[in-house]
């Protein structure tokens, strides 16, 4: 019997701190990458904000996960997208973003950053191609 490998989005809309929403959906990524699953995050309206640099959690006394993110290509997670329009409202661009390798450990394939600016044409598509959503 053949494996079926469903495609999962995960939409992050939360600012990382303040909920738990950033932390549970990274939690359950993971576990969808390693269960071989094709893993894609989203990430749109304050959900940027999970992917900007430079992150500083001393003066809220949570613990900062947004190294985290950086591993990701570890898990074999290899489609991160963000929302031009929402970065655009908050006044970032995609410099302000945390940079995530990927490196195929067979083929040794290497991408400096799979971080992608993407339309709204493009999310559109994304979700339509999806097996699953989670919306955090």
């Amino acid at each position: 019997m053949s494996e079926v490998v469903k495609k999962f989005l995960y939409l992050n809309r939360k600012a990382p701190y303040g909920t738990i929403y950033a932390w549970e959906s990274l939690e359950v990524v993971l576990i969808g990458a390693a269960f071989d699953q094709e893993v894609r995050l989203m990430f749109i309206d304050d959900g940027v904000y999970q992917l900007v640099k430079g992150q500083d959690t001393s003066e809220i006394g949570m613990k900062n996960f947004s190294p985290t993110y950086r591993t990701l290509g570890d898990y074999e997670v290899k489609r991160i997208y963000v929302d031009k329009d929402s970065l655009a409202v908050r006044g970032l661009t995609k410099e302000d973003l945390v940079e995530i390798p990927w490196e195929d450990w067979e083929t040794e394939e290497e991408i400096e950053n799979i971080v992608e600016v993407v339309d709204a044409a493009r999310i559109a598509e994304l979700m339509d191609e999806s097996d699953v959503i989670f919306s955090f």
